[in-house]
């Protein structure tokens, strides 16, 4: 069984209820790993920018950061990782690319939890590989490629 914590340090219209932020992480962890704990954060721009700044050497928020953590002694479940997801981004986001905002943040967490298990998409090679994960994850969840730009068939 994998238990995820979801935290709200922020509010806003659009952000999904628990239970969706459960299913997705279910969708991705289910059948990948077994017996872990991970956080599902929601931030506002500010702590978004300030993780971004700190850990990345990046300016100005983003839109999801993922943070693994590893075994820790004896514990009897695996700390995988913190999912942190800036709300008002995801949601701007949606709106300029014209995408289903429900869509965009499962993909946001799916996105995020796979960088969690070890996905990455620096090299081409590796990208190709997330991206389809990605896509077969949101494809059985009944959402659209989160690749594919609006309007295209």
């Amino acid at each position: 069984m994998n238990r995820v914590e979801i935290q709200r340090a922020c509010e806003g219209p659009g952000i999904p209820d628990s239970e969706q932020f459960l299913r997705w992480a279910t969708a991705v962890l289910e059948h990948r790993v077994r017996k872990t704990e991970s956080v599902i954060r929601l931030v506002d721009a500010k702590e978004s920018a300030a993780l971004n700044r700190d850990y990345r050497k990046q300016d100005g928020p983003t839109n999801v950061l993922s943070f693994t953590y590893g075994p820790i002694g004896d514990l009897p479940m695996k700390l995988l990782g913190d999912v942190v997801i800036c709300a008002p981004l995801v949601a701007a986001e949606a709106a300029a690319q014209q995408k289903d905002p429900e869509a965009h943040w499962a993909h946001m967490v799916v996105h995020g939890l796979l960088h969690l298990l070890g996905y990455d998409h620096v090299r081409d090679s590796d990208a190709s590989q997330m991206e389809s994960l990605e896509f077969e994850i949101l494809s059985g969840l009944g959402y659209p490629d989160p690749y594919r730009e609006a309007g295209e068939p």
